[in-house]
């Protein structure tokens, strides 16, 4: 297998900004000034769902930037889509996953500025997980099995996964490229759609973040479905800025964000606790720093960000 050392060799402290209010100004992609803020969301979960727990988030900045500014939602195809959209221009604030934000800032594709807390915590879990009348028991077990994952720059569907099935001594091949000589046959998607593919038995495991498998009320796995192995402590998930966004509107959605209400986390319904609530509860500023454990694991893997271009 070719050499892929050296993803990110250090952290940097890219993307801290200082606090201001006031009118958030003119917007617009290429050059900017075309009267629009465009927000993308990540394909964590399905485009209709995402969109229905976002609309008042665009509701909100709609009222926070001047009245010639229109607020729109994109949904992206993948983690890569993102990244091109902020580095063209083409968006100026995307929510993404930590591999991701970290990829988009090696690439000079996006700043972060913001991390996220959900579940009375700032990190989460990233999990393979298989079906609970299925054999398999450990990551070892899972040589020459089928295995779904999220998308290929997904911290906790693709990154977390594969490093735990290298450390149980699997070889994972071209991953997360390609499943060409690994152990396993992968496929990569994203959460949603990978862990549908194993409650419909297509494949023998999914490596996902825990949030698309488990059941909050309960405190546990959804039903009929088994953890494999799980690693804890991932930064959660940032907002990000394209580097075309001038540092004083950064400045300014920053702080609107901060200062937000907790309406804007109750989804379209406008209800707390029903189904299409954002999985966040909160935001802090953070960098490039915030998520060194991340970068760690990419080094270990020896996963260089100029390859996942190809993906």
């Amino acid at each position: 297998m070719t050499d892929r050392r050296s993803f990110i060799k250090g952290a940097g402290a890219i993307g801290g900004v200082a606090l201001t209010s006031g009118c958030i100004g003119e917007f617009g992609s290429k050059p900017y000034g075309d009267g629009t803020l465009t927000f993308v969301m990540s394909p964590t979960e399905p485009q209709e769902y995402m969109e229905s727990q976002y609309q008042p988030v665009k509701e909100y900045l709609g009222e926070q930037v001047a009245d010639d500014v229109t607020v729109e939602l994109q949904y992206a195809k993948n983690y890569s889509a993102v990244l091109r959209a902020l580095g063209e221009g083409n968006a100026e604030l995307a929510e993404t996953g930590p591999f991701a934000a970290a990829l988009g800032v090696k690439g000079e594709q996006c700043e972060i500025a913001l991390q996220r807390h959900a579940y009375g915590s700032w990190d989460y879990y990233s999990v393979i997980v298989t079906q609970e009348d299925s054999d398999i028991s450990e990551p070892a077990d899972l040589k020459g099995k089928d295995i779904a994952f999220a998308d290929t720059t997904s911290a906790s569907g693709s990154l977390y996964p594969l490093y735990m099935l290298q450390q149980a001594g699997l070889d994972i091949g071209e991953g997360p490229l390609s499943d060409e000589g690994a152990d396993f046959n992968a496929t990569w998607s994203g959460h949603a759609q990978a862990f549908e593919s194993l409650m419909e038995g297509q494949v023998d495991a999914a490596g996902v973040g825990r949030f698309i498998t488990w059941n909050y009320e309960k405190g546990d796995y959804k039903e009929g479905v088994a953890e494999v192995d799980r690693v804890s402590g991932i930064p959660r998930a940032p907002i990000v800025a394209s580097p075309e966004l001038d540092d004083e509107k950064q400045d300014m959605l920053v702080s609107a964000f901060e200062e937000a209400p907790d309406s804007m986390y109750y989804g379209a319904d406008g209800e707390e606790g029903t189904d299409d609530d954002l999985w966040f509860d909160g935001v802090r500023e953070a960098n490039l720093e915030t998520y060194q454990p991340v970068i760690d694991v990419a080094n270990d893997l020896g996963i260089e960000a100029e390859l996942l271009d190809e993906a």
